[in-house]
This record gives C-alpha cells, structure tokens and sequence, in this order.
C-alpha cells in the first residue's frame, strides 16, 4: 500500500483541489508533495476546510480570475495572502454572441471557443503566467493556484509548472484530465447556455491544453523557447525551481 500524501483532499465547499507533487521526472527526482495545489476558487471555504488548509501550511494563493470574477467571490480565508493575476474569461461571452447571431450552439462550438480561450493564454496573457513563476522562485511555498473552476487557467499553469520541472508530457496531460473525475460543477452557472454546451464547459479535453500549446509552437517555435522568451525562466531560474520543488 502505497503511503503517500492523497492527491486530491475532498473539501466541502471546494472541489479539484490538488497536490502536484509526488510526479516522477524524466531525470529520476520527484516533485515535493505539500508545495503546490491547485483548486477552483476558495469563496465558500468551511470551518473545517480552513482547518485543512492551515494545517497544510497554505500561505498564498495565486488567482486567475477576472475582475468580476473575483468580487464575486473572494476568498474565505484572511490569512491567506491573495496575489490577483488576471486572466479575464472570454468563453461565454463568445458564445453568447455566436448564438445572438441566430446559430443555434452545439458542442462543437463550445470546443472551438474553449480551444480560442487556451490560445489567448499565450498570446494574451503570457505576463500572467511569468508573474506566476516570479512568485514560485520566491520561495512562498505552500500556495495554491487558482481560477473560478481550478481546471482551465490553472490547468494550464499547472502544465506549464510540471513542464518546467521535467515531468513526462503523458503525466501531465494525466493530470491535467484528473479535472474530469473533481470538479463539481455548478448546475446554475451560465444558465442561459444550453446543457449540451455546459457539458463541455464543465469538464477539460486534450485538445483544449494541445490549442495552448500549438499556440507556442506557432509563436515561439518550441516549448523551450517560451518557457524562456516568454516566461523568462534562464537556466538558472530553472535550477533554483528544481532545487525548490524537486527531490
């Protein structure tokens, strides 16, 4: 029986909410358990969830959300530092204008606009995701990472945080789908969409993160080349993250 930490901690008022650690990398050392989660957002916490929180030492939690997003639901927990890194949402917008248009929606159109918000990740908002990496080589671990759902934004955060510390690409694309297992989704979110669209906002796809990362290829030429013109990670940055996050 393996006696590793559990992956997921199955909150009452947060669902997907994460460990990181505990993934080999293609070197042979493992990402430290307890540094980094991820989750979706951490407005209706419960007593006994903050207790689960402090006790996992949780001191900053870093918040793709956007502007609206956020004060609708702030984070139920004062004594974690909020660092606001937004990333505004664009999916339903998109929708509802490709239906206010008289196209009736279908899955397929949620597909392409979903794949359209990973895209904007990266040519949008690449200075979000830098600003994340500034934090982590500050050494504020543990922290958590964030968006409304925890599954998009910080799914593809997360990925970028795995890649970076030499995690196989299978392995992420493995935990990048564990969203599909955690998160509960709010029935009454985006009311107006028909359910068949809200099926496929509600759950993440391999073509979503693989539109990200085409996004890249397409602007950057490699991964690689990102991870250090657009994100500003040099290789000693990339040795004082492996330092911090890695056994």
């Amino acid at each position: 029986m393996s006696d590793s930490p559990a992956r997921h901690l199955n909150l009452a008022g947060a669902s997907n909410f994460r460990d990181l650690g505990g993934y080999v990398t293609t070197d042979g050392r493992t990402v430290r358990w307890r540094q980094i989660f991820r989750s979706n957002h951490l407005a209706h916490l419960t007593d006994e969830d903050a207790r689960v929180l402090r006790a996992l030492g949780v001191k900053s939690a870093f918040d793709f959300r956007g502007s609206m997003e956020r004060t609708e639901a702030l984070c139920a927990l004062s004594d974690i530092t909020v660092h606001s890194l937004p990333v505004e949402p664009t999916v339903v917008a998109a929708l509802r204008a490709i239906a206010a248009g008289g196209t009736p929606l279908s899955a397929d159109h949620a597909v392409e606009v979903m794949r359209d918000s990973y895209r904007s990740y990266v040519q949008q908002n690449t200075p979000r995701f830098r600003a994340l990496f500034a934090h982590l080589l500050e050494d504020r671990a543990p922290l958590v990472i964030h968006c409304t759902a925890g599954k998009d934004r910080t799914g593809f955060a997360c990925a970028l945080i795995l890649h970076t510390l030499g995690v196989p690409d299978e392995v992420i694309s493995e935990d990048y789908l564990l969203t599909n297992r955690y998160y509960r989704r709010d029935p009454n979110s985006s009311s107006d969409l028909p359910d068949h669209v809200k099926q496929v906002l509600g759950s993440v796809q391999p073509a979503f993160l693989g539109a990200a990362f085409e996004a890249i290829d397409a602007d950057y030429g490699s991964l690689e080349a990102y991870l250090r013109d657009g994100i500003s990670l040099g290789a000693a940055e990339r040795t004082a993250l492996a330092a911090r996050y890695l056994i």
